[in-house]
């Protein structure tokens, strides 16, 4: 009931819309509510009673030209917007919870995905979303609909012989009793197969991706196989689910069935008596299909609501999640920065019960200045930098920027002047120009192109078929590691940031495209506080402070003279790497 409750408060701004369709609806099944009182009149008044036949054919043609234009010239329209206010409205709905799971996405901390696999997500807003859709056109209006022509057809029934119509609900009842009985489960069989799929998707979402891997291993037999096991996990929630959903329609059509045998029987027995006419028993069984017809759709809905509530229940619960790093209350902007950081004691860890990985990190950086953190890998590097945008927030300690605590301005003040370029930097399936614009998309095509320039990006762009509005695929898989860092600082030029984090920027690059991008690096860095993290010690030589880092302690700080001539742990590591290149 939680998950309807808060369903019903994305539904609310189409209250209107929903009473307008249920309004035309009811008039859109009442209509076919009139064809057994003609038939009662057909059998009982014309068919059955001597008289001229010329004047029997003139009534029934006067009788059917009404019938006629009311079925064609006034169900059409009624027909057409009761099914586009229907379908409209719950597109409308669907289209506000996605847009709303989208904006929660964002807001979700990089330790949700971290911990969750973006084909899970990616199931919980398009599956999960879309199967709700059938709570809005189904629950809010078609059951609805189908209660009140129920119920017409019952007044229309009792008033033409009470007894019969007892007879016809009598199954009611019993209808009830297996609906109860059967439903009480399916909502948890339809949940544990929706979470089946979406755990098959995710699975699928990342082998997608990780096709180039599987080729070159040559371990497309190796993946069939974990693709069947999970492939044949669903298959069996879903053969679980078919299953009791099928003794569900069994069972209860098998009661429906019942009642229109009944009827037949008494109203046969009543004509032979002479206690009803024939006229009246034909109308009886055809309102019988107008009462049943409504409570097998209502089976159906009954199915397709079940599968509504459950995959409610999985889009709130991702609503749940919880923001690991929000605005504070009053949080205010963070004006332009000269770019002096202070880390004070910053202690840090990933997981709430795990180790820490930084403790008690002290260090400053004077605006404008170039500050490389080195060390081995999983000393502690990468997560200082990812504490300065506010990815993760500090467990102890402060980072302040021009005497600002991070924690007390607004994230997007913050991360508007901080600008990264990362190993694998993420481009987007779009044009080389929208991949520009993202470091500021009301930027002009002049700064677009000057951005480029800058990046030593603008030639090889050129080069290309469509220039600047070739289309480089998904995550930038038509251009090279070389051509996506070049167009990843573009972006970082055209954002203009007071303060630089380079992540192994030039790791894993050839060596022309490294002296292209070092040379784009060192413009981009110019006059703006800077951060590098890199393995290769070679690159960070002209750093103005070098920071090794190791076990999320600062162990050495100096310029690489200065630590060069303590002939400590730096020194020692700058030596091995240099023996080893020679």
């Amino acid at each position: 009931m939680e998950s309807i409750k808060r369903y019903l408060l994305f539904v609310k701004p189409y209250w209107t819309r929903i009473i307008t369709t249920i309004a035309i609806g009811i008039v859109k099944f009442g209509i076919p509510l009139i064809m057994p009182l003609l038939l009662k009149y057909v059998v009982d008044d014309i068919l059955l009673v001597s008289g001229d036949a010329h004047a029997k054919l003139t009534q029934l043609s006067w009788i059917m030209v009404g019938v006629f234009f009311i079925f064609t010239v006034v169900r059409w329209p009624i027909e057409y917007w009761r099914q586009y206010l229907a379908q409209s409205v719950s597109n409308r709905v669907l289209y506000d919870i996605r847009s709303r799971a989208f904006d929660h996405i964002q807001k979700l901390s990089l330790r949700y995905f971290h911990n969750h696999r973006a084909g899970e997500v990616i199931s919980r807003v398009i599956n999960d979303v879309e199967q709700t859709k059938s709570f809005v056109d189904t629950g809010l209006m078609n059951i609805w609909l189908d209660l009140v022509t129920l119920l017409i057809a019952v007044a229309i029934m009792m008033s033409m012989d009470g007894w019969l119509t007892l007879v016809s609900i009598c199954m009611f009842p019993l209808y009830g009793f297996s609906i109860k009985y059967f439903y009480s489960r399916l909502r948890g069989l339809t949940r544990t197969r929706s979470q089946a799929l979406a755990t098959l998707q995710a699975h699928l979402h990342e082998r997608v991706q990780g096709v180039p891997v599987i080729k070159s291993f040559a371990l497309e037999e190796h993946e069939q196989g974990q693709f069947d096991a999970r492939n044949q996990n669903f298959l069996t929630r879903a053969l679980d689910h078919t299953s009791w959903n099928a003794k569900t329609f069994a069972t209860v059509n098998t009661i429906t069935d019942i009642a229109p045998l009944l009827v037949i029987m008494v109203a046969g027995y009543r004509v032979v008596n002479g206690t009803l006419t024939v006229g009246e028993l034909v109308a009886f069984y055809a309102y019988l299909d107008r009462l049943y017809a409504p409570l097998r759709r209502l089976v159906n809905a009954s199915t397709t609501m079940t599968q509504a509530y459950a995959s409610m229940d999985r889009v709130f619960e991702f609503f749940d999640e919880k923001y690991d790093v929000t605005d504070k209350p009053g949080a205010h902007e963070l004006p332009r920065i000269e770019g002096r950081v202070e880390f004070d004691g910053v202690r840090f860890r990933y997981a709430d019960e795990g180790e820490d990985v930084l403790r008690g990190v002290n260090l400053t950086v004077e605006p404008g200045k170039t500050v490389a953190l080195v060390g081995m890998s999983g000393g502690g590097k990468s997560s200082l930098i990812s504490l300065i945008p506010r990815f993760y927030d500090v467990e102890s300690g402060s980072i302040r920027i021009d005497g600002y605590d991070v924690r007390d301005v607004t994230m997007k003040s913050l991360r508007s002047q901080i600008g990264m370029v990362l190993q694998d930097n993420i481009l987007f399936s779009d044009s080389i120009r929208q991949n520009i614009l993202m470091g500021n998309p009301e930027a002009s095509e002049e700064e677009v192109i000057a951005a480029a320039k800058a990046a030593n990006a603008h030639d090889f762009i050129l080069e290309l078929s469509d220039g600047y509005d070739t289309e480089i695929g998904e995550r930038g898989v038509k251009l090279s590691g070389g051509q996506k860092q070049r167009i990843a600082i573009a972006r970082v030029f055209l954002k203009n940031p007071r303060i630089l984090i380079l992540d192994e920027a030039t790791s894993a690059l050839d060596l022309e495209s490294e002296h292209l991008i070092q040379q784009a690096l060192e413009k981009l860095a110019y006059n703006r506080t800077t951060f590098i993290v890199a393995h290769r010690l070679s690159t960070i030589t002209h750093a103005d402070v070098i920071v090794l880092i190791e076990n999320g302690q600062i162990r050495e700080q100096g310029t690489h003279a200065e630590l060069m001539a303590l002939h400590g742990a730096y020194y020692k590591l700058f030596t091995v790497q240099n023996l080893d290149e020679s």
